[in-house]
């Protein structure tokens, strides 16, 4: 090599060169970083309160918290469930463990309570959160379709086909389509009945119509629920649901007529296979749609519900169970990096001293501990959705459909689970995607290895922002609901108790903090209570106006999106604070100190977060505002002392944690450095040394020309 080429490979070793990292295991405390283990240990002796009382408090009582904890060990002690190389795995072996998992999981579901199978599930989504949706595509979707909108007589047909067990049968769901996801009522796949044969024929008419990212579909479903419309003597009845059988159980040959193909690699969720089917003249018996609500008899004679939102009742369980995985997800992820900020130490104001924990920066203490308190008041939101849920369900179930006056009772809190639902499956989804990226970053580098869990879990989360509703569609919703609502209060009726608030709008609007202690429950409820009013007044006034000149009531609607949008977030954000006062006001003496802390945390941290909004409705002033900041970091060094004990409440072992660096006993280094060395094993080349670097570094040197020797002669 002549002398300018080896000065160019020096200046590009210089620029490209790393100081080595020595393999060798040094004492930690000679570095400067202290000791992990003892760091964390003391965190653990700062706790105020009986963690195992917030623990039961969490769960909903010490047996809860038994049952939780028998269902860990089962499913931690299961060789079926080891995940130590769970972020190293191909597609094709998540799918094939995905399947192993659910037939460990079979027992439990056919043999537990269904109340106690929820409970385990919540626990298993920790796990793999692919196993979840397999597992719910089959139990939440399609058997939750029979059993909501089967008849009697149907259901226990399905019943004793195995759909209650899985034996014989694994159901799929056919809702969305290639060019239909959100708008429903516009699907195109058709159900035409033919009466001669007293059959329907389900027939996907064009490739817009073919039903995607159907879970189950590509490899192991062998029935759906399809989503067809009803096409009887020519008419349109639109949307209705359908069983269809897709493969022989026997001997999995697709029956005839029926296409069916894999979409491929996803950004997450890759346990789930699946796929696209299509429709050709398929025909199955009247009796496979499902008639709990509409009903069509041998002779074609069709009957509608008279209250046929009734009909999608049961589909609103899936919005309601995203509420709560966001819950107890975002508590693996607080968990993970708060337990890394409390052991991880950077810098030292002088030589020679222990370097500071990164939880001891207030920097570091705005990005978590906000989200710590967030995680709390999505749960305890979700519990009370999932209570409305289940009141609403038993209401429907037990009123008489001849009862128009008690039907329309149940339409009202039927429109309210809606809305509310709605808004909460939204943007707690977004929250929770927001906090695994945010936790991620607050890792720093390590937090994006995939043995910290941060990339995995992100890519198979991020899903819950689109399905069961995309979370701007559901925002749009709510906020119709809303302004409907705020329609009605202007007409003289009623609010329902999810919004209060519009019954007290005049008093609400001319509200102020004053001269009142802000940080209390009484000011920060009237302060959410006078925004969320003053949005929603806002948007009805806006729709009310848009009306006046001649718009019809659907343009004022898209007119209004924004404000719409606005409003569902509000009242959302408004939902969450009231709900976590509430819930709070139940608590014992010994642990309603911190949980009034992270309550406090939480909602004036959503304060800071909207300060224009309070400003505009003038319940704050701007110095008020500057008082709320600096509220919000004093509330941030309270929980700060708490941080770790309060997520040891969680009660999530390092197999739920599974991440590198979020162990317990907060030994992180040693721990990461240990599953990379396992899951990566040294070899002494790399298995493409031959075909790429050999070759590379043993290519045939160019021929160089030297600039100089081009410049034309001087003389």
């Amino acid at each position: 090599m002549d002398l300018k080429a080896s000065a160019r490979a020096a200046a590009l070793a210089g620029h490209l060169s790393m100081r080595n990292a020595s393999a060798e295991v040094k004492d930690t405390s000679i570095l400067g970083l202290g000791n992990p283990m003892a760091s964390m240990a003391e965190e653990r002796t700062k706790a105020s309160f009986p963690i195992r009382e917030l623990t039961y408090f969490l769960d909903g009582g010490m047996e809860v918290t038994a049952v939780k904890e028998r269902m860990m060990t089962e499913l931690e002690r299961d060789p079926v469930f080891q995940n130590v190389d769970f972020y190293d795995l191909t597609k094709e072996q998540l799918r094939e463990r995905t399947m192993s998992k659910i037939a460990r999981l079979i027992h439990y579901i056919t043999s537990e309570r269904e109340e106690v199978s929820y409970l385990r599930f919540s626990l298993v989504g920790l796990i793999d959160m692919g196993l979840l949706t397999r597992t719910g595509v089959h139990y939440a979707l399609f058997f939750g379709s029979l059993r909501g909108s089967a008849s009697p007589k149907q259901f226990a047909y399905w019943i004793s086909q195995g759909a209650a067990e899985m034996r014989g049968m694994i159901g799929c769901f056919c809702m969305t389509e290639l060019a239909h996801g959100s708008n429903v009522a516009g699907l195109e796949t058709t159900a035409t009945f033919d009466e001669r044969t007293d059959e329907f024929i389900i027939h996907t008419p064009h490739v817009g119509a073919t039903k995607w990212w159907i879970g189950g579909a590509a490899h192991t479903a062998t029935h759906t629920v399809c989503f067809a419309r009803l096409i009887v003597k020519g008419k349109d009845y639109g949307v209705k649901s359908f069983v269809v059988p897709l493969r022989d159980p026997k001997t999995y040959d697709l029956k005839p007529g029926v296409s069916i193909g894999d979409i491929g690699k996803k950004m997450g969720r890759d346990g789930i296979d699946n796929g696209w089917v299509q429709f050709s003249y398929v025909r199955i018996p009247r009796q496979f749609m499902l008639m709990k609500h509409s009903k069509v008899d041998r002779h074609g004679n069709v009957t509608q519900p008279p209250l046929e939102q009734l009909a999608y009742g049961a589909l609103v369980v899936g919005r309601v169970s995203m509420v709560a995985d966001s819950a107890q997800m975002s508590k693996r992820f607080v968990t993970i990096a708060l337990r890394y900020a409390a052991v991880r130490r950077q810098f030292t104001s002088k030589k020679g001293e222990v370097e500071t924990k990164i939880l001891d920066y207030a920097l570091h203490q705005r990005r978590l501990l906000p989200l710590l308190a967030q995680t709390f008041a999505m749960q305890f939101s979700s519990d009370e959705m999932s209570a409305m849920h289940r009141a609403l369900m038993r209401k429907i179930d037990s009123t008489d459909p001849s009862d128009l006056k008690a039907m329309a009772v149940v339409i009202e809190e039927l429109k309210e689970v809606f809305t509310t639902s709605a808004g909460l499956k939204a943007f707690t989804t977004w929250a929770c995607a927001e906090t695994i990226d945010q936790t991620r970053q607050a890792c720093g580098g390590h937090g994006y290895s995939a043995y910290s869990g941060f990339g995995q879990a992100y890519n198979d989360w991020v899903v819950q922002c689109t399905w069961e509703g995309d979370n701007n569609i559901l925002a749009l919703s709510a906020g119709r609901g809303l302004v409907q609502r705020y329609l009605d209060v202007q007409r003289g009726a009623k609010a329902p108790p999810q919004t209060e608030y519009l019954n007290k709008l005049a008093r609400l609007k001319s509200a102020q903090a004053g001269s009142r202690q802000i940080d209390s429950v009484a000011v920060l409820s009237e302060a959410w209570e006078a925004v969320a009013a003053a949005v929603v007044s806002k948007a009805g006034e806006s729709f009310i106006a848009l009306r006046k000149k001649g718009l019809t009531a659907d343009e004022a609607f898209e007119e209004t999106s924004q404000q719409r949008f606005l409003a569902a977030r509000i009242h959302t954000q408004c939902f969450l604070v009231l709900k976590f006062f509430d819930r709070i006001s139940s608590s014992g003496p010994e642990i309603k100190p911190v949980l009034t802390d992270l309550s406090y945390l939480y909602a004036i941290w959503s304060i800071e977060n909207d300060a224009g909004l309070f400003l505009q409705a003038e319940f704050f002033t701007s110095k008020q505002i500057d008082e709320i900041r600096e509220l919000c970091n004093l509330y941030c060094r309270k929980v700060r002392a708490q941080a770790v004990p309060i997520t040891d409440a969680f009660n999530l072992s390092d197999f739920f944690i599974n991440s590198a660096i979020g162990r317990y006993d907060g030994n992180i280094y040693e721990n990461y450095f240990t599953q990379v060395k396992r899951q990566n094993p040294s070899k002494p080349q790399a298995p493409y040394f031959e075909n790429v670097i050999k070759p590379f570094v043993h290519r045939v040197p160019e021929v160089e020309v030297d600039a100089e020797e081009l410049d034309e002669d001087e003389a």
